[in-house]
């Protein structure tokens, strides 16, 4: 799909927008739900983490647009930085990209960024949302990152698989049509 550094850039940023609401929805509302509206005695868990201040980051309270922001800008170096370059390695070592249907070569790519990415999110939030008041330690530290990869992988999967990557697939096509379109018509003259 992207074809140059802009591109890939544009493409990242699209998905880690879309992923990184994604997953605080998920997190903060699936996974911690109701155990924070039962800590708080809250009916919502928008008024339950309202009751206590916001979301427990780096050991104090942030409101939840602090925590999209920190998440957001994590994500988007992670992906850029290792993420879409590490997982189109990898899905080159399995396929040719030449002679492999584009969607499954496609396909390869979002799954090995799943692969990368969740794991390497997963340990930043197991350091972002440790419970410092606590106390630290490494033991609590590996089982939470754990816990959070437990939690976060198939949701992961699935949901880049089957939701994210199609729609951010879609805007992207959108965005820069005109460039597909030129790229289309070269590639059909060439041949």
């Amino acid at each position: 799909m992207p074809r140059n550094q802009l591109q890939r850039m544009i493409f990242a940023l699209i998905t880690v927008i879309v992923t990184v609401h994604a997953y605080v929805f998920y997190s903060l509302y699936v996974v911690n739900g109701s155990t924070l509206m039962e800590v708080n005695g809250a009916s919502s868990v928008l008024s339950a983490i309202n009751k206590q201040g916001g979301v427990l980051m780096c050991g104090s309270f942030v409101p939840i647009w602090a925590v999209v922001l920190t998440e957001f800008v994590l994500a988007y170096l992670l992906e850029n930085l290792l993420g879409s370059p590490l997982s189109f390695r990898l899905a080159c070592k399995v396929f040719d990209s030449a002679n492999t249907h584009p969607v499954i070569f496609e396909t390869a790519i979002i799954c090995a960024t799943v692969g990368i990415m969740c794991p390497a999110m997963s340990f930043i939030a197991a350091f972002l949302y440790y419970p410092y008041y606590a106390g630290f330690d490494p033991m609590t530290l590996l089982a939470n990152w754990i816990k959070l990869v437990c939690y976060n992988f198939p949701f992961a999967f699935f949901s880049q698989l089957f939701f994210i990557q199609p729609f951010v697939r879609t805007v992207f096509k959108l965005i820069f049509a005109k460039d597909i379109k030129a790229r289309t018509a070269e590639e059909g003259s060439a041949a």
